[in-house]
């Protein structure tokens, strides 16, 4: 695996290569990204791995300053999982002029964007700049975020960026848990009654299947989060899937999604139901 820290250096191990499988994520790699680079091997000639705690995505109070990080940690998984390049730069490297970024119009304000302002206009603005530095033919993220995904998924189409997007699965513990760097804030019993969120999801996935008004959903599925100990929801919704708009009766994929505040951590979550 070639380790690179450098615009320069990263563009030298990627001269002449057939396809390109990127994944991009922000360390403390688990499961989830681990499963992105297995889908990325299968379809690409080369897998490129980015690790970049990227603070544009951060608000003022949240928590890019004690964001887990193991660099030794990361790098041996990734040698493991077969990655080919490592990106590992830092913020100089990233935002040497810092002169402008990405302003998400539509789709940021609902979900989590309600809650953290600016914080996609982050995420696409260090997506647009891992794009032209990779030049992947694919690019692989986790529907664990599926806001995320769809805006990626915008940003590519409205810019033209030739470059296809894979979403990929939830990887989830046996509990039900959806994998995250941030479970590691969790104590052992947060992270059993954790688990309940998933299984809301799935209660209100099977009640939109068996035909019950989305209003009555939503409502069973934010009572069923309030029993969930020591926690505070932050938002119960459901949306047309990816527009991330109100549901209609042209829609034929909804978005169930919650995220869920413990005590150091903040969790989200989601499960996607096709009409049929």
């Amino acid at each position: 695996m070639n380790i690179v820290t450098t615009p320069r250096s990263l563009q030298e191990a990627l001269t002449g290569v057939g396809t390109i499988g990127f994944v991009p994520t922000m360390g403390y790699l688990h499961e989830g990204h681990l499963s992105l680079v297995e889908a990325a091997k299968s379809e690409n000639d080369l897998v490129v791995m980015s690790i970049f705690v990227n603070p544009t995505q951060f608000g003022p109070n949240e928590d890019l300053d004690r964001y887990p990080r193991d660099f030794e940690r990361d790098e041996a998984l990734a040698r493991e999982a077969g990655v080919d390049v490592l990106f590992y730069p830092n913020t100089e490297t990233m935002y040497p002029l810092d002169m402008a970024r990405v302003t998400v119009r539509t789709g940021a304000d609902v979900l989590c964007g309600a809650s953290r302002p600016g914080h996609f206009d982050g995420v696409l603005t260090v997506v647009s700049k891992l794009f032209n530095l990779v030049r992947p033919t694919r690019a692989y993220f986790g529907l664990k975020d599926a806001q995320q995904v769809a805006l990626i998924e915008g940003y590519v189409r409205d810019y033209f960026v030739p470059v296809e997007i894979r979403r990929c699965a939830i990887i989830r513990e046996p509990s039900g848990l959806a994998k995250s760097s941030r479970n590691v804030y969790l104590s052992e019993s947060e992270k059993a009654d954790a688990s309940d969120i998933n299984r809301a999801l799935i209660e209100a996935r099977d009640a939109l299947a068996q035909g019950e008004a989305i209003r009555d959903v939503m409502a069973r599925l934010e009572d069923r989060l309030k029993n969930i100990p020591n926690s505070t929801i932050d938002y119960v919704e459901i949306k047309d899937y990816p527009t991330l708009t109100e549901v209609t009766s042209a829609s034929t994929e909804l978005l169930i999604a919650v995220a869920v505040q413990f005590e150091r951590a903040r969790l989200i979550d989601n499960v996607i139901w096709k009409r049929g």
